[in-house]
């Protein structure tokens, strides 16, 4: 690695960092990050964790992850002594099936909607700060996302959305885990670019498109990140 490359990695980890500690200063009590136990979500929690080492961290247990997936979270759970939150929908896989069929072939937003977004909605109700590993070369409708934005729940709650690596790029996110010793998850070995329930996730289909083998390309965001949002000064 260059020293430039250094220099700007850097500068980077030491914005995100103090981004992240003003805002745990404000909310230090109130505050949680939802970890998918990808590459960028890990390295929010690492970053997160060195101010508040017992942050609520939110799984969503959809049923249908990889294996791997459910390793992973559990050894790093482990190791790093997360509070980890496991959020479960109303049904099990088993029981919506049998209800519904297969969702997540014959209508996958649907799908998302009952195992991720509606879960995940009712679990940050308690909490006023939430931390997330968005970035915004991940998707194209990630490409105005801000570090810091407000975000208004189905309720009509209100809370304070932060992402701190929304401008890092993916070798940042690489170099920081290679740099802190963090273990990624064994999937990135196999090819994978971006990592969701196991029926839902391929091979990418693009190499320009890193969320090119979600959801089979018919869309590339569950619906969890998807609300129009002001950021956190201009919002009323």
């Amino acid at each position: 690695m260059s020293a430039t490359t250094l220099d700007a990695l850097d500068a980077k980890i030491t914005a995100a960092a103090a981004l992240v500690g003003e805002q745990l200063r404000a909310h230090k009590d109130d505050a949680c990050v939802t970890s998918s136990f990808q590459a960028e979500d890990v390295v929010v929690l690492h970053l997160v964790r060195a101010t508040a080492p017992n942050i609520p961290v939110l799984f969503l247990d959809t049923g249908y992850h990889f294996q791997a997936t459910y390793e992973y979270r559990d050894r790093i759970s482990v190791e790093w002594h997360l509070n980890l939150h496991n959020i479960v929908p109303a049904q099990t896989v088993a029981q919506q099936e049998s209800e519904f069929g297969i969702l997540n072939q014959t209508a996958p937003d649907r799908c998302c909607g009952l195992r991720k977004v509606g879960p995940l909605f009712a679990a940050l109700e308690p909490y006023n700060l939430w931390f997330t590993g968005l970035r915004r070369q991940q998707a194209k409708t990630r490409a105005n996302l801000q570090a810091l934005e407000n975000f208004t729940l189905p309720t009509g709650k209100h809370l304070r959305k932060l992402s701190p690596l929304a401008a890092w790029q993916t070798r940042d996110v690489w170099q920081y885990a290679e740099r802190y010793g963090i273990p990624l998850l064994p999937l990135y070995d196999l090819g994978y670019s971006s990592i969701g329930c196991e029926p839902c996730t391929s091979l990418p289909l693009s190499g320009d498109d890193p969320r090119s083998g979600r959801w089979g390309g018919h869309k590339i965001e569950c619906g969890i990140h998807i609300q129009p949002a002001e950021p956190a000064g201009k919002a009323e």
